[in-house]
């Protein structure tokens, strides 16, 4: 099977407010597949629709060959799901919960221990403690075993990193990369930009419609424009200042400095004269488009 899921032309609004619009989007048999966005722009509507939790307003999509509405039961049967939120039994042990769902899947722990071997071996050392007694990296691990356990041919990970230190992030990702070496096909949601380089190919999503498809490198390639990365002692003024300046084209706060996009070409020189006259000392200097700026920039375009 080349093609994993098929999504075609999928809405879903909850009342006045439309979760989803129009999102069609394929994913091919062993990709690591992102969908990069904010809080709120749909993600989990998504998710829950092709784990056949959820029933969409209109369109179709296919999961393994099975259509989400009448083969329910074949692809909850073939896929492990991580919701954003930890949904194990917090009163079980982490081996007892491993055990529940390895028990209802028809399989063993055993059977299937060479799958979540390398992930697993990190918390087996506290497989008595309760689940709910976890940190946020071993809930995670824990939830990732349970997920896999059943040697499912599709993951899928709702925002499975947020609220978890940096460094179970990494782990986390490095676990992803592993499981694709295996065969498996994943497609995971998250919020931050930085994770979009990890995937195959991931969908830009914002206010439940899809922004752009394409790799990571190609994603950022389409950025058409001179980018600046700007700091000076007064943040704040050097924003407003920046927004005022005829030659804008975009700034936008990132970490310590401003990305400033000018309308035309424009020599660092002019700008920092610029800054200049309005009492700013100023560092500039020209940078490479991320996943963050053409994020914004598609954003725009498409709010304008």
């Amino acid at each position: 099977m080349d093609q994993i899921i098929r999504a075609e032309n999928i809405f879903k609004s909850y009342k006045a407010v439309k979760a989803l619009e129009d999102i069609s989007f394929e994913v091919n048999n062993g990709e690591l597949y992102g969908f990069i966005g904010p809080d709120g722009a749909g993600k989990t509507s998504l998710f829950r629709i092709l784990t056949t939790l959820l029933l969409a307003d209109s369109g179709s999509a296919n999961v393994l060959g099975y259509d989400v509405v009448k083969d329910y039961k074949k692809i909850r049967r073939n896929i492990g799901y991580m919701p954003g939120k930890f949904s194990l039994y917090p009163d079980l042990s982490v081996e007892e919960n491993l055990q529940f769902f390895a028990t209802i899947f028809g399989t063993t722990i055993g059977e299937n221990y060479h799958l979540i071997k390398d992930i697993y071996s990190q918390i087996e050392p506290f497989k008595t403690r309760k689940a709910g007694k976890l940190s946020g990296g071993m809930k995670q691990k824990l939830a990732l075993s349970c997920a896999l356990i059943h040697k499912p041919q599709l993951l899928v990970l709702d925002e499975p990193t947020t609220g978890v230190d940096a460094v179970s992030r990494k782990e986390f990702w490095e676990m992803l990369a592993n499981l694709k070496k295996s065969g498996i096909t994943i497609i995971v949601s998250t919020p931050y930009m930085d994770e979009a380089r990890l995937c195959d190919r991931v969908a830009l999503i914002q206010a439940g419609k899809i922004l752009s498809i394409d790799t990571p490198e190609n994603i950022t390639k389409q950025y058409q424009h001179d980018l600046y990365a700007i700091k000076a002692g007064n943040m704040y003024q050097l924003i407003q200042d920046l927004r005022k300046f005829d030659l804008t084209k975009s700034v936008y706060p990132f970490g310590q400095y401003l990305h400033f996009t000018p309308k035309s070409k424009t020599e660092i020189d002019y700008i920092t004269q610029y800054l200049n006259n309005c009492g700013h000392t100023s560092e500039i200097f020209a940078i490479e488009a991320g996943i963050e700026d053409c994020f914004m920039e598609l954003m725009t375009n498409t709010t304008n």
